[in-house]
């Protein structure tokens, strides 16, 4: 995989933003930190509206002064990183309502202000909200797929079948998508800005959306996350490992999510099967920070491939999310696990009479008893069962028979021949 520069790289969430400031007064585009979004921002807003952005301390102090005056003197604007100023929402709510066009507001944020319940009713009606994470594999290859959309709305092979280049997917896994980290020509200097990166959210961003100062508290809960991704989460067995209280534990991880650093996966269940567990799991939505934050290298991983697993689920996950941001189609996103233990990976759900199954192996070959989730979900959901697939870190598609189908990871993002 060549390096890349995230300004040239296409954004497929570009389409829907352009479309929300065509009927709605204030379009937002959250998302992590470096995901691209002013980028994006700029982009849209071409030279027609101004750009402010308050990371820049003046205009940061002018907003914080007097947030009334600071919004007036605009028309039409695009204001970055408006969670630093939250005082500002409520002027903004009083300027559309007294001027109704839409797109007068292009906002980004780097942590969800929806959050907060006074922006939630103060923008209801008015805001639309497109998350934008960092950039997808299908991006970074400048191809166009949706293979959750293929998932649905195709036959029992959905997928070419082969054979896939796997030879880069370790390295695909270590990167991730954000643009600047892809950018670096080395693999040194890719770990040195993800370190940067993740030294900037422990030291500022964290600390300024938690208005707190321990650090040591911060980047061990940090850390302890980052173990805990692709795993069910336990907060009383966290809280006990750091020696905090359950609910600060659930506070610093309820900031990382609102960060969108990580998502919390609930179990699919419906009232009928009891026996279902409904322990959430926890994932990290880069799979390159993950990797820096648990130290996880390629040399590493060449000696212990356990490593390998969590990080490839994780990265499989915030792939199918971004599938799913792109497509018309509204999906819903679980895992499975019965009392028994038979787990599988993610229940995708589109609308209340469909499904498929995801089984993530990081494994080169296959055998019928990974399967075996798939069948038990495939057992108590009938005729909403579409597909079931294992994705696997070999180079060809097999069909298992039954909806059930083996396929490289790579093939998430290569159209079909």
């Amino acid at each position: 995989m060549a390096a890349q520069h995230g300004p040239r790289l296409p954004r497929y969430l570009e389409h829907r933003i352009k479309a929300s400031l065509d009927d709605t007064r204030v379009v937002m585009i959250a998302g992590p930190r470096q995901a691209g979004k002013t980028t994006l921002a700029k982009k849209i807003g071409g030279g027609e509206r101004p750009y402010v952005t308050l990371d820049d301390e003046g205009v940061y102090q002018a907003a914080t002064a007097d947030p009334a005056s600071f919004i007036r003197q605009f028309e039409f604007v695009t204001i970055d990183e408006i969670q630093r100023v939250p005082e500002l929402i409520r002027e903004i709510k009083m300027s559309v309502d007294q001027d109704q066009r839409p797109g007068r507001f292009l906002l980004t944020g780097s942590a969800n202000i929806l959050t907060i319940p006074t922006v939630t009713e103060s923008l209801a009606g008015r805001m639309a909200v497109t998350e934008l994470l960092p950039l997808s594999q299908c991006e970074i290859e400048n191809g166009k797929c949706n293979s959750l959309d293929r998932l649905f709305e195709s036959d029992e092979t959905p997928f070419p079948i082969g054979p896939f280049n796997v030879a880069d997917l370790d390295s695909r896994v270590l990167s991730g998508g954000y643009p600047e980290m892809l950018s670096r020509p080395t693999k040194a200097r890719k770990r040195a800005w993800i370190e940067d990166y993740a030294r900037t959210l422990l030291t500022r961003d964290i600390k300024e959306i938690m208005n707190v100062h321990k650090l040591r508290e911060i980047t061990a809960l940090l850390q302890a996350s980052a173990i805990q991704s692709a795993q069910l989460i336990v907060y009383s067995h966290m809280a006990n490992d750091l020696r905090l209280s359950v609910s600060t534990v659930q506070r610093y991880i309820g900031t990382l999510e609102q960060m969108f650093l990580l998502r919390f996966l609930p179990a699919w269940h419906r009232n009928e099967l009891k026996r279902l567990v409904r322990t959430p799991k926890l994932h990290f939505l880069d799979s390159g920070l993950l990797a820096s934050i648990r130290r996880i290298t390629q040399s590493r991983m060449d000696r212990d491939r356990s490593f390998f697993g969590p990080l490839l689920e994780s990265f499989i996950y915030a792939e199918l999310l971004k599938h799913a941001a792109w497509s018309d189609h509204p999906y819903e996103f679980y895992h499975y696990r019965d009392k028994d233990k038979v787990e599988v990976d993610f229940v995708i759900e589109r609308g209340l009479d469909e499904l498929i199954g995801v089984e993530v192996k990081a494994s080169a070959t296959i055998r019928e008893d990974d399967f075996k989730g798939l069948k038990r979900l495939q057992s108590v959901t009938g005729d909403a069962f579409k597909q079931g697939i294992v994705l696997y870190s070999g180079d060809k598609a097999l069909s298992f028979g039954g909806k059930l189908q083996a396929v490289p990871v790579s093939a998430l993002w290569l159209s079909k021949a």
